[in-house]
């Protein structure tokens, strides 16, 4: 726990949720995401003593940042990061950020300033115009730096003046770390991580499995795409046909030299005895609306090609069992499922190889060995979707389920609470009581109560409402029908009973 506390902290000081939003952008629209890190950084803390002077806190801390897929060269001989001989990373600096390479640990500050002197040497790619939207040919003032992490030579590492430890000695080839400018080597180390390792994780979207970059949302929506965007055209351009007149002259039947512009109130003059009709106007039919529905077609299967529904990112208008809140929650949780594999995909390929580097980082730089223990990192992107999801819904359900009073003493009510509120992202801690405080709370409640005054309830003005009780409907203010009294019954009218019934004939003598 003390770890895991530790490892939060570190990920805000390096501000790593903006980092991880590039990452995810990168995912969705190019099918992979990079993120390089954890790797050493001196981050400054402003502070000023009692003179009043500057004099700022200098920190250690492990940083996390996301590279761009364009600057990005892995192993391509390999299917992911695990199976990477090496990586190369592209840096584009100017000259300042070059000379503050001086400052960082093992630059070699000579190096830095003759790759200066040879002058700039960055030349930008096809793909940085296309991505810019820029076709401009002018030459950049800045320096390709490539930064290399992977295997090299052990005779090739003594030539370049590396110092190999004697453990290493008899290795044939040992792991480094290289930055590289202007044919100058600006550093050269060993791999300092422990254990070895590449400081770059790199998600797919999803899964190519031949392949070490993924797929993304672009690339499984290409050809629906093509074809949304075939469908609009013919929209937009039979619009803009059959909103106008085309019109048909025959000039054989007007007075020569006349002006054969159209407006409101325009008069054509005809020569005398010309038979037949002068002016023609052809309506091109509209089919704007059968392009949309093709279009409408095609959107639905985007949808279906991304597994990203239109109504899971607000889209109103959804049919069907979508009309009710049940229908919709089995919509999105049908919706939810390629969601889940993608996040698997950033547990398995980022999360888990993210938080077994900031562990062994901070075992081997900030080591306390009170938080030495056992390393089993665990990624639950995947379980705590499902929690937000599903987990609640379930747990309402089993409430309702449990509400028989001859179930209620089976059933730890405060677990559920706490598991209800946590599924909410909401603080059990501060809004749950444990049940000695429930008790507590319980019985302060029970006595407030008691010492309440009971206030009789009090008729409302009019004779209150009508007595269920009244058949006749004429009691209360009921002006209904009623029901009619049965023969025998008080009130009866009819013969054969009641208040109405004759006397009885005298006999006659």
């Amino acid at each position: 726990m003390g770890m895991e506390k530790k490892i939060h902290d570190q990920l805000e000081e390096s501000h790593a949720s903006k980092h991880l939003r590039s990452v995810a952008f990168d995912m969705s629209l190019f099918g992979t995401g990079v993120l390089k890190g954890p790797f050493a950084f001196d981050k400054e803390y402003p502070r000023w003593n009692e003179d009043g002077e500057y004099d700022p806190i200098f920190e250690t801390i492990p940083k996390v940042e996301s590279v761009s897929v364009w600057n990005f060269y892995p192993d391509y001989d390999a299917r992911s990061m695990s199976d990477s001989e090496y990586a190369i990373e592209r840096h584009r600096m100017n000259k300042s950020e070059l000379r503050n390479l001086k400052n960082r640990p093992y630059f070699r500050k000579e190096s830095i300033e003759l790759a200066i002197e040879n002058g700039a040497n960055y030349i930008k790619e096809y793909w940085e115009n296309e991505l810019e939207d820029n076709n401009s040919t002018f030459e950049v003032d800045r320096y390709e730096v490539l930064e290399y992490w992977g295997t090299m030579d052990a005779e090739t590492a003594e030539l370049a003046d590396l110092d190999i430890p004697e453990e290493l000695e008899d290795k044939d080839e040992v792991q480094v770390n290289a930055w590289i400018c202007n044919g100058e080597i600006l550093r050269l180390v060993l791999n300092p991580f422990t254990p070895t390792r590449l400081p770059y994780h790199a998600t797919p979207y999803e899964l190519n499995p031949y392949s070490f970059f993924g797929i993304g949302l672009a690339e499984n929506m290409d050809d629906t795409q093509l074809l949304m965007n075939g469908f609009m055209r013919m929209a937009v351009d039979n619009a803009a046909l059959s909103s106008n007149l085309l019109i048909e002259v025959d000039e054989t039947n007007l007075v020569p030299g006349q002006d054969l512009s159209v407006y409101p109130g325009k008069i054509f003059r005809r020569q005398a005895g010309a038979p037949g009709q002068a002016i023609f106007g052809t309506k091109f039919p509209n089919v704007t609306q059968e392009c949309l529905q093709m279009f409408d077609k095609a959107r639905q299967l985007a949808d279906e090609s991304t597994g990203m529904p239109s109504y899971a990112h607000g889209m109103t208008g959804v049919m069907s069992v979508g009309r009710t809140a049940s229908g919709m929650s089995m919509l999105m949780g049908a919706a939810a499922q390629n969601i889940k594999a993608v996040v698997r995909n950033i547990d398995d390929y980022l999360l888990a190889p993210l938080g077994k580097s900031l562990f062994a980082f901070n075992m081997q730089f900030n080591f306390d060995k009170d938080l030495i223990g056992d390393l089993e990192v665990v990624a639950k992107g995947t379980e705590s979707l499902m929690r937000n999801e599903i987990r609640s819904q379930r747990l309402i359900q089993f409430m309702q389920m449990s509400a028989n009073p001859q179930m209620a003493p089976f059933v730890k009510y405060d677990y559920i609470l706490r598991e209800l509120a946590s599924s909410m992202d909401l603080d059990e801690d501060k809004i749950l009581n444990d049940p000695r405080e429930a008790a507590i709370q319980a019985k302060m409640m029970a006595e407030l109560a008691a010492l309440m005054p009971q206030q009789a309830p009090q008729p409302p003005e009019g004779g209150g409402a009508p007595s269920p009780q009244d058949p006749t409907g004429t009691g209360g203010g009921n002006i209904a029908p009623g029901n009619a009294p049965e023969p025998g019954a008080p009130g009866f009218t009819g013969a054969g009973g009641g208040a109405n019934t004759p006397p009885p004939e005298e006999p006659q003598g």
